[in-house]
């Protein structure tokens, strides 16, 4: 569904059907995060994220920090691996353990 920035986002609902005003992010949240707000979108990288990795393993958890002097508040995203655990270093190119074992996958299957 596309956002309020425009963007293909999964993890974004809204529902406006028969007068009912329904917007919402449907990503994990941290802990202390401030409140999800539909401008929250225009500088969030999970669209992208998702567009890049499509694995059924990545767990998104997001936290948005409350914005200073009337900025747009940021949001931060954590991304990990459900399968290997511990936080991902690029979240756009996926897991490395997951990644190699789809490689090898690859590489029997040619043979």
């Amino acid at each position: 569904m596309k956002n309020p920035a425009g963007a293909e986002c999964a993890l974004y609902y809204e529902d406006f059907a028969r007068g009912a005003a329904l917007q919402e992010c449907r990503a994990a949240r941290q802990p202390g995060s401030a409140e999800w707000r539909p401008d929250v979108c225009a500088g969030c990288a999970v669209p992208g994220i998702l567009k890049a990795n499509g694995s059924a393993r990545l767990v998104i958890k997001i936290s948005i920090a409350r914005g200073l002097l009337r900025r747009r508040p940021r949001v931060q995203v954590r991304a990990s691996c459900s399968a290997h655990g511990g936080p991902l270093t690029d979240p756009y190119t996926g897991c490395q353990a997951c990644n190699a074992e789809a490689d090898d996958l690859l590489r029997r299957a040619l043979d």
